[in-house]
């Protein structure tokens, strides 16, 4: 199985998230939970299931990631735009794009 992480949405203010160790959410996916096998999978979509059942995070799901020198990104491109935040210019007009 590939590294893995579980990152959501949180609910409040729709900030990328990723579930950490201690079933917590972090906005860094450095912070995120390690899943290295099919069991911690499930294990962290039931814990990420109880936070959306609490309103806390929507849609979790996993993704793969790369870990290297001390730091980790996403392997997929729509995750990584996913970890930058925002892709556009806020109060920048499109036409000024």
């Amino acid at each position: 199985m590939n590294l893995r992480t579980l990152t959501a949405n949180r609910l409040g203010d729709g900030a990328v998230v990723y579930l950490t160790g201690d079933g917590d959410w972090s906005r860094s996916i450095n912070d995120g939970r390690l899943i290295t096998s099919t069991e911690e999978g499930d294990d962290a979509l039931r814990v990420a299931r109880r936070c959306l059942e609490a309103h806390a995070v929507v849609e979790p799901y996993l993704i793969d990631i790369i870990a290297d020198t001390g730091s980790r990104r996403p392997a997929g491109t729509r995750e990584l735009i996913r970890s930058r935040g925002p892709s556009i210019a806020a109060g920048v007009p499109a036409e000024q794009r």
